[in-house]
């Protein structure tokens, strides 16, 4: 059998990340028991993990790569498939020997089972009758502690949605063609297997069906990335880009729907707004050569923030992901909203962790592809890239209630004075924006540092923010944005109007 990935990703970790995989010289039945046990429990919410034989490690990471012994595969082999009976209830990994710069490997790939809680021998001693949980937390293999226990025993009946038996679907409705160029794509040795495979088998080594053999039924995971038509299964599992140009009061709207597996409409979706939202400025200046570039959105936070929506949407609600294109931001709101463990303070300060993740299985296949970031580093990834560009900090939002996420993405400061300056003489001289030179138009507004461009931006969209939001936000000192303030109010921009409790701030135009 084969796993849905290649060892080359896994050596690298670029796309599975390190806490889910360990890598071993050789095989120690004891410890890899353990490991496997407590990868099939999955009480995080992972999708398991992979175990490399025939690597030596260092800190977590391969160190060199000895490979194992063509002598010894065999009996490993039948050594792994007697120890693993032994996991209570039943459990089997999946198990490959793949080549690597002329060597071997064996790659143990232990997904979340379905009947867990999962126990395995205290030690291989003859006669051991102790069992014991396993469970993996950060890179390491544990006992769990009485809470985890519990959750346990309450993940038993809480299989994720993703990983679901969906049995008002066949095995017909997943396609052949989908499936191969998916694995093509991802460079798994799985793509050269499956053209002499059954396609039964096929679908059952890369777990997007169920196992039993009586009854053969395709889970949503695998209808959600491998049926040509999803939405029969899940309604609205679309993504909706509707573009505001005159804001939400206009009477213009551009709507555009993409429907189809979800890598698909993703990447479809990502093009257009690619190919007609975003558009690059070029200012050059006449004491130097270099030229300045930007934005009005980078691509790469745009790229993250939707693949994000679609790796955390509830697919068993019936609501699109709605990217709002508004003239001076971007909303990408999906439903449900963000779990529990994370707080509205997190989101404010962009410190999330992120206990659990709805779609395990949604997340692992948009990871092989690349679509999306490892775990908890998506937000780094779009402050990252909005830093790069200078546009202002992103908006994460969620309601008390957790029934929708709203990512915002605000437009670079240079283009909101565009905007304005547009605005605000279109009555007077047409003819002389037209003809005005992009620096003429940069100087008829005072030069802004960074941070208060920042502010400026934040409070135009907040009129009642108090000076904490604006510093969470920001992410500077109080002092800091006080002294911003009181710059932004001595170059004229910036006038605050009533009491400090219930006033608001007037941006001057």
């Amino acid at each position: 059998m084969a796993v849905p990935t290649n060892i080359k990703t896994l050596l690298t970790g670029n796309a599975v990340e390190w806490a889910r995989i360990e890598f071993k010289e050789t095989w120690d039945a004891e410890a890899s028991l353990k490991t496997i046990c407590a990868f099939a429990n999955d009480i995080d919410n992972w999708g398991g993990g992979y175990i490399v034989i025939g690597v030596k490690e260092k800190d977590g990471r391969p160190d060199s790569l000895p490979g194992v012994h063509p002598e010894k595969i065999d009996h490993y082999l039948k050594d792994m498939l007697n120890k693993c009976k032994r996991i209570q209830p039943e459990y089997l990994p999946i198990v490959e020997v793949a080549d690597f710069m002329e060597k071997k490997f064996i790659i143990i790939w232990a997904p979340g089972g379905y009947l867990r809680p999962y126990s395995s021998p205290k030690s291989m001693a003859k006669g051991e009758k102790e069992r014991v949980y396993y469970i993996r937390k950060m890179a390491s293999t544990i006992t769990p502690s009485e809470e985890e226990k519990r959750d346990l025993y309450s993940l038993a009946n809480k299989v994720p949605f993703d990983d679901r038996i969906n049995h008002e679907a066949s095995l017909t409705d997943l396609n052949l063609t989908l499936i191969q160029a998916y694995l093509k794509e991802v460079n798994s040795s799985l793509y050269e297997d499956s053209k002499n495979m059954e396609f039964i088998e096929l679908c059952r080594n890369m777990n997007i069906v169920n196992s039993l053999p009586e009854y053969t039924k395709p889970k949503n995971v695998g209808l959600m990335f491998f049926s040509l038509d999803p939405q029969r299964f899940f309604p609205y599992a679309q993504i909706d880009v509707v573009q505001f140009p005159d804001d939400l009061g206009g009477d213009k709207i551009i709507e555009k729907s993409f429907k189809g597996p979800l890598q698909q409409q993703l990447r479809e979706a990502l093009l257009y707004i690619h190919n007609t939202v975003i558009t690059e400025q070029i200012i050059k200046h006449p004491d130097r050569a270099e030229a300045d570039r930007f934005f009005n959105y980078p691509y790469a936070a745009i790229e993250e923030s939707l693949c994000n929506a679609v790796y955390h949407k509830g697919y068993d609600v019936r609501e699109p992901i709605e990217v709002r294109v508004l003239p001076n931001r971007i909303e990408i709101v999906s439903h449900p909203g963000a779990d529990r463990s994370i707080t509205e303070e997190g989101l404010r300060t962009y410190r999330v962790f992120n206990r659990r993740y709805r779609n395990r299985r949604i997340g692992e296949f948009l990871k092989e592809m690349h679509l999306t970031e490892g775990r908890n580093t998506g937000f780094r990834k779009i402050l990252n890239a909005l830093e790069q560009n200078g546009s202002p900090k992103p908006i994460f939002e969620t309601d008390p209630e957790r029934l929708s996420f709203c990512t915002t993405l605000r437009i670079h400061p240079y283009y909101i004075r565009q905007y304005e300056y547009r605005n605000d003489t279109v009555n007077d001289t047409v003819n002389d924006i037209v003809n005005d030179t992009v620096n003429d138009t940069v100087n008829k507004y005072p030069i802004l540092t960074k941070t208060e461009q920042s502010v400026l931006s934040y409070i135009m969209n907040h009129k009642q923010a108090t000076i904490d939001e604006i510093t969470s936000v920001v992410d500077k000192s109080k002092s800091s944005v006080n002294r911003t303030i009181k710059s932004l109010k001595s170059k004229g921009l910036l006038v605050r109007t009533g009491s400090a409790k219930t006033g608001f701030w007037n941006v001057k135009k």
